[in-house]
């Protein structure tokens, strides 16, 4: 009896458990059913949308960057493919040993490592970074054969930017480089995100940075089915990208070469504009760099060269570079006696060679004639005692308030980046710049300088060029333009680039002409004669020099006793042809005197050129560029069949 009882509570407990079991097996069952109820109906978009996405790769297309060209349409920058050998430091296995074994296969010299060297020190240990680029097809096949030995090394297809003329117009062209960490993340920061997916050069100066959104274009997308692995297996479906639009310069890149082949090993800066238009016609600084130097990454030897150098070479002189204008700012001095009614055209100075303030002698030039000088005699002689008078008389705040609309001191809103401001001084000026109180006073006798260019004056080329531009113009002022057009790269479509309205300064007519008449007057009887003998045009211009340092009290310049980089700047300004100007311009050759013997010339080959189809004899070219010249010498050639020098 007690055994049947205790099968019966045995049979009742396994009872028990096998329905505990199987309400737990159903409430699996349940559970297991709900989820994938949950992940079939409710996850179902979401889910797939992964799955898709571990099996695809959306891959950016980068696209081909706009060329560069001329007015004429010659090209200045256009793009490549090469090969490149690339390796990401992070998968490497060690930098150092994997340069050792690849140096083995591959060429690599000691310029690609100090290269490397400097790519590596700016980007992040997971990047790829070209050691070599533009390898031959035997070079690609010897490291396919052995790529098994190298990981993180790989071969890479790229587009590469080109400048055929090298260091021709590069300050204007600029240059384009690997986008640096601080570029990174302002285009993360920036709208254009997406557009740079697989980007890896940017514009750094010149009209490659300053339209960097026209000439980068737009990125495309490639979608890609990927094995488990992650290799390509086919195309999806492409987006391509859309290649960045042409870039149409206003500068003629024959009178470019002419100019810097003018100034020879000299340093200084030419701007020629149209005074109609504002279109510059050329923008020169010397001396200049190749900007291919930069496109693969400057190696550490060349960016020192250039960083270091006396003669700073990387310095765009034409927009940056300030100078003191010398004897060039003596005809707007004398517009702007004439707009206050300060002096009239007749009122006569004597010169007796110096002029005295404030128990101060302010000297002249020891072959300045001297005498009895009205405004016309003034400028044609470049009387300084005329000049230092009338700069006392106009006082520093009212040479200022007229010299600044004219663009002196300001900036001239020109079409690429970098641009200075100079200095046009005024006693709110001089408040502002000096901290300490007694720095702040400003002295007469510092006006006197200030006549004749001197003292606190300094502008750059860009600004005197506008400046004379606009008084060959009549008095009406174009902001300079260097890119007058773009063209879609598709359709071959230009459209130009509208410039921005004139502004008329509203000078009196008859004044204009009394400072432009005297102006033409330099070149028939005064400083510019003998530069402009037997030109086929009138022109007026008007020579200047101005002091690099500053001499002391009673010490006289003596070129001979200095350095180099301590004599005198030339200059010269000028407008051509003088009833209607077509060309002016402004130019400086630095540390090269009097402004006739260096900058002259140079403009007179220059408006030859523009005007009458010129181009200089060898001999002419040579004396030009060794500050020998006066009038052009020997038979001038035909310009149009001169050819540029081929293109890389």
């Amino acid at each position: 009896m007690t055994e049947l009882r205790n099968v019966q509570v045995d049979l009742a407990r396994f009872r028990t458990r096998v329905f505990v079991v199987s309400v737990l097996v159903l409430a699996c069952f349940v559970l297991l059913l709900a989820r994938l109820m949950y992940l079939q109906i409710y996850r179902h978009d979401d889910l797939r949308a992964q799955a898709e996405s571990n099996r695809t790769s959306i891959v950016p297309i980068v696209p081909n960057r706009g060329l560069i060209v001329d007015r004429n349409g010659v090209v200045l920058a256009s793009n490549y493919s090469a090969y490149t050998l690339e390796i990401t430091p992070s998968k490497s296995g060690g930098v150092e040993e994997t340069l050792e074994e690849l140096s083995k296969v591959v060429d690599i010299t000691p310029r690609d490592r100090r290269r490397f060297k400097k790519l590596m020190d700016e980007s992040k240990s997971f990047e790829s970074l070209p050691i070599r680029t533009r390898l031959t097809d035997t070079e690609v096949a010897r490291f396919a054969a052995q790529r098994f030995r190298f990981p993180g090394v790989e071969i890479k297809a790229r587009l590469f930017r080109n400048y055929p003329y090298g260091e021709l117009a590069s300050h204007v062209i600029g240059y384009i480089g690997r986008i640096n960490p601080s570029e990174k993340e302002k285009i993360d920061d920036s709208d254009d995100q997406a557009n740079y997916r697989g980007t890896e050069y940017i514009g750094k100066l010149g009209v490659e940075q300053s339209f960097e959104p026209v000439l980068h274009g737009v990125t495309g997308v490639e979608r890609i089915e990927t094995s488990a692995g992650g290799r390509a297996v086919r195309k999806l479906a492409s987006n391509p990208s859309t290649p960045g639009n042409v870039v149409v310069l206003s500068i003629d890149i024959k009178l470019q070469k002419l100019i810097e082949e003018m100034y020879g090993t000299r340093r200084g800066a030419l701007v020629a504009m149209d005074p109609k238009t504002g279109e510059v016609l050329a923008f020169v600084s010397k001396p200049t760099f190749d900007s291919n130097l930069f496109v693969e990454g400057i190696d550490q030897e060349n960016w020192q060269m250039l960083n270091e150098s006396i003669d700073k070479p990387l310095l765009n002189r034409a927009l940056r570079g300030t100078y003191p204008p010398g004897s060039t700012y003596k005809p707007f001095m004398a517009l702007a006696a004439l707009e206050t009614g300060t002096r009239t055209p007749q009122t006569l100075i004597n010169d007796p060679g110096f002029y005295m303030f404030g128990g101060n002698r302010f000297g002249s030039p020891e072959n300045e004639r001297g005498g009895i000088m009205d405004m016309r005699r003034a400028i044609v002689e470049s009387s300084n005692v005329y000049f230092y008078s009338l700069a006392n008389e106009l006082g520093v705040d009212t040479m200022h308030d007229f010299m600044k609309p004219l663009g002196f001191g300001q900036i001239t809103g020109i079409d690429i980046n970098g641009e200075v401001r100079g200095v046009l001084p005024s006693q709110e000026w001089k408040r502002k710049y000096y901290k300490r109180p007694e720095q702040q006073k400003w002295y007469a006798g510092e006006t006197i300088s200030l006549g004749i260019g001197q003292g606190y004056n300094s502008f750059t080329m860009l600004q005197i060029a506008q400046a004379v531009s606009t008084v060959a113009n009549n008095g009406v002022k174009h902001k300079p333009q260097l890119v007058i057009a773009t063209q879609d790269a598709t359709t071959r479509v230009r459209t130009p680039i509208a410039p921005e309205p004139p502004i008329d300064l509203a000078f009196k007519p008859e004044n204009l002409k009394v400072v432009r008449d005297a102006m033409v007057g330099v070149t028939q009887g005064g400083t510019g004669t003998r530069v402009f003998a037997g030109a086929g045009y009138l022109s007026g211009g008007k020579t200047g020099t101005a002091q690099a340092v500053s001499l002391g009290k009673n010490q006289k310049y003596n070129a001979s006793a200095m350095e180099e980089h301590q004599r005198d700047h030339s200059l010269y300004i000028a407008f051509a042809p003088a009833d209607d100007p077509k060309i002016a311009l402004a130019v400086i050759v630095e540390n090269a005197g009097f402004g006739a013997a260096s900058a002259a010339p140079i403009a007179r080959r220059t408006f030859d050129y523009w005007l009458l189809g010129q181009y200089p004899s060898e001999e002419d070219l040579a004396a030009v560029s060794q500050g020998k010249a006066t009038a052009p010498i020997g038979k001038p050639r035909v310009a149009k069949d001169i050819p540029l020098p081929a293109g890389r």
